[in-house]
């Protein structure tokens, strides 16, 4: 997958919203104004994506692709390799998983309202 594949198909999720907040390169995709992926534009090579802790290790033991997210929260995400053997398919469902766990979180209002776009 290439960085503007997993642009368009993160855009294309309810409520989200794409931005530039710690600097130029780094694009953050966030639902409700919660973060659920990013990437750095200059590489374009991979994305971080949140991840329930469990399935983040059986993620990264089975995947040489997938492994703990740098600057992040090495419990809750990952860094998923989108240059390697990884097929699409699997790509956009830990999209989907990311997406899901952080709209999870969201105050009952915030995911009503959600479920109104």
């Amino acid at each position: 997958m290439y960085l503007e594949e997993l642009r368009e198909y993160c855009i294309s999720k309810k409520a989200v919203e794409e931005a530039l907040p710690f600097d130029d390169n780094v694009l953050v995709f966030k639902v409700m104004g919660k973060i659920f992926a990013l990437t750095s534009i200059s590489s374009g090579d991979r994305v971080n994506l949140k991840c329930d802790p469990a399935y983040a290790m059986e993620l990264r033991e089975q995947f040489s692709e997938i492994q703990p997210s740098f600057h992040m929260n090495k419990k809750h995400w990952n860094t998923v390799f989108l240059n390697g053997s990884l097929d699409n398919k699997l790509i956009r469902q830990l999209v989907n998983h990311s997406y899901d766990l952080v709209v999870a979180s969201l105050p009952k209002k915030d995911q009503a309202l959600l479920s109104t776009f």
